[in-house]
């Protein structure tokens, strides 16, 4: 039956088909997506780890003092560790349990987010740290809004970036 070679042509492109497939659904671990907020482009696709540390540093506007939110990845979400800041300034907390380290003010706030909007700056210079890389997000965005957010990749995904 299978001895003509139009069926085993058929076998194997059903054979790779399944195969393909079947890939497409196994997961292969977490990525953290960088993506425009406005079109939903994709920026960046960058694979973590449960517990992988993402973090925001930027100088704040008023204060222009050194800023960095950090957070873990905890089952799908972006889980807030840390805040750190120089002085107090405009949207930082002024009434929050802080404590010094080195001479910053440093918080441990609470929040869970499934995802992140961060309106990157030139003058601020975002950074994105994930793990032991970082990216400039100004211009990873060009400096345009970014959504943040930790997505499930599958075998296909991970082949594919």
């Amino acid at each position: 039956m299978l001895n003509s070679t139009p069926t085993r042509l058929l076998v194997v492109v059903a054979v790779l088909a399944v195969a393909v497939g079947g890939s497409a659904a196994v997961p292969a671990g977490q990525a953290l997506v960088v993506e425009d907020a406005e079109t939903g482009e994709r920026l960046q696709t960058i694979p973590v780890e449960e517990n992988t540390t993402v973090a925001l540093e930027y100088t704040h506007s008023v204060e222009k003092t050194r800023v960095l939110d950090a957070y873990a990845v905890q089952d799908g979400e972006l889980v807030m560790t840390r805040m750190e800041f120089k002085s107090y300034g405009a949207g930082l907390p002024a009434r929050a349990n802080v404590t010094t380290e080195n001479g910053s003010f440093v918080f441990d706030p609470e929040g869970s987010y499934e995802d992140l909007y961060v309106k990157p700056g030139r003058i601020a210079g975002h950074k994105l740290h994930v793990g032991e890389q970082t990216y400039d997000l100004v211009a990873l965005s060009d400096a345009r809004s970014v959504r943040l957010y930790v997505t499930h990749r599958t075998v296909l995904d991970a082949a594919l970036h």
